[in-house]
Order: C-alpha cells, then structure tokens, then sequence
C-alpha cells in the first residue's frame, strides 16, 4: 500500500499505534520500571503535547525530509471529528501530523526511521521534560 493513498487521518491512526508500541518497547528496553511507572513514562512521549513537542524540536532542526513534511501537513489538515476536550486544537493538529508520518514509516516498512526517530524523540523528552 503507498502512503499517498492513504487520507492523513488513516496515517495518524496507524502512526498513532506505531509511536505508542515503539516507545514501550523502548522504555522496557531502559527499564523504566513496571505498572504505573511504565504508564506514567509513556504518557512523557505518546500525549498531544509530547508529539507536538517532538515534531516542533526535530522540525526546527531540519531533521524530517520534504516527503515526511508533506505528510505532516496532509495529517495536520485532515479535519478530526473531535478533539479531546483538555488538548488545545492546534497541538492536537500538530500531534497529528506526527503520527502520520510515522503511519507513513509504517506503510513503507522503513523500521531504522522510525527507530531513528524514536532516538530522536528520546533525546528531545529526556532533555526538555
């Protein structure tokens, strides 16, 4: 399946489970801890505002390609139906267009850049938050 097939809210909604499964593995990897712990860590990199964050860092450091950035404003357009009620919208719309570009990553199979930006992600949290 191409990435350019798929609208950005379907993106977003494969790149939402894409980011959630990496950054728990990533945490058991660092062994971050257990039960609420674990919770309390991943909710560090996978909130709205986390994803905004990441993107706004990493997108200011020039890091993603023109065809990642494209993708990101297609998932950022793509009108949601609600949006939760303590995230303000623009950094919902942000986290969205984060999440479908790794749901593009995850359609193109493209494993050492999603890992690439998990490191990346890591380092922006870890010294930030």
């Amino acid at each position: 399946m191409n990435a350019l097939e798929v609208n950005g809210r379907t993106l977003a909604y494969l790149g939402d489970a894409t980011w959630s499964l990496a950054v728990r593995k990533r945490l058991i990897q660092e062994r971050a801890g257990i039960g609420r712990r674990l919770q309390k860590e991943t909710i560090r990199f996978v909130s709205a505002r986390a994803q905004a964050f990441i993107y706004e860092a990493l997108h200011q450091a020039g890091w993603f390609s023109e065809a990642e950035e494209e993708v990101f404003r297609r998932g950022r357009n793509d009108h949601a139906g609600t949006v939760p009620k303590h995230t303000p919208q623009h950094i919902y719309r942000v986290s969205t267009g984060f999440e479908a570009i790794l749901g593009m990553l995850e359609l193109g199979q493209d494993a050492a850049r999603i890992e690439a930006l998990v490191e990346q992600a890591w380092n922006v949290i870890k010294e930030n938050v």
